[in-house]
């Protein structure tokens, strides 16, 4: 978490999830910083294995980049100082960057063509369930979307694919 939990760092690997692969001067252009900075953050977030070199891409000395996914599980993290205020930095990075996709994407789906509103979602669902119940709906909803990713990853991509992005959040009301 804490190779993680840096600015530049986070921001290097949402833009990475949200365009696809990309090398150092890419990514130094579009964040403003300097391809030597970007090539380090590249490197700690490649040792720790949040990105990986894409090999299908680039000549010579041009490296692409491609993130790779990861869940972080808030029950498997130990809670000491440290590590609570990384995740905070953490968590509050991927809600505002999922706030700012959801806004974004609900104040234009009107632009976009009727298949690409009719494939996406937002919903809410709400219901008494015990943990039990709870720890299998969130299995399921994850074995979906593991199956899905995995398969387009390996899938033809035709022109006509693009980056999809899916949330899925499941937690207990407070009482």
């Amino acid at each position: 978490m804490k190779a993680f939990a840096h600015p530049l760092r986070m921001a290097m690997y949402t833009y990475l999830s949200d365009h696809g692969a990309a090398t150092s001067t890419m990514l130094a252009q579009h964040l403003g910083e300097s391809t030597g900075q970007t090539s380090y953050h590249l490197r700690q977030l490649e040792k720790h294995g949040l990105v990986e070199e894409d090999f299908g891409r680039g000549t010579g000395r041009e490296r692409w980049w491609k993130p790779i996914s990861f869940t972080i599980r808030r029950h498997v993290v130990e809670p000491d100082g440290a590590t609570s205020e990384q995740l905070g930095i953490l968590m509050g990075h991927h809600l505002q960057d999922r706030f700012e996709k959801l806004r974004a994407w609900l104040g234009h789906d009107e632009d976009e063509t009727p298949e690409w509103r009719e494939a996406s979602v937002d919903t809410t669902s709400t219901a008494q369930l015990t943990a039990a119940q709870a720890r299998a709906l969130s299995r399921e909803l994850m074995e979906v979307v593991e199956r899905h990713t995995a398969a387009a990853e390996d899938g033809e991509r035709g022109d006509t694919a693009r980056r999809f992005r899916v949330y899925v959040s499941a937690f207990p009301l407070p009482d």
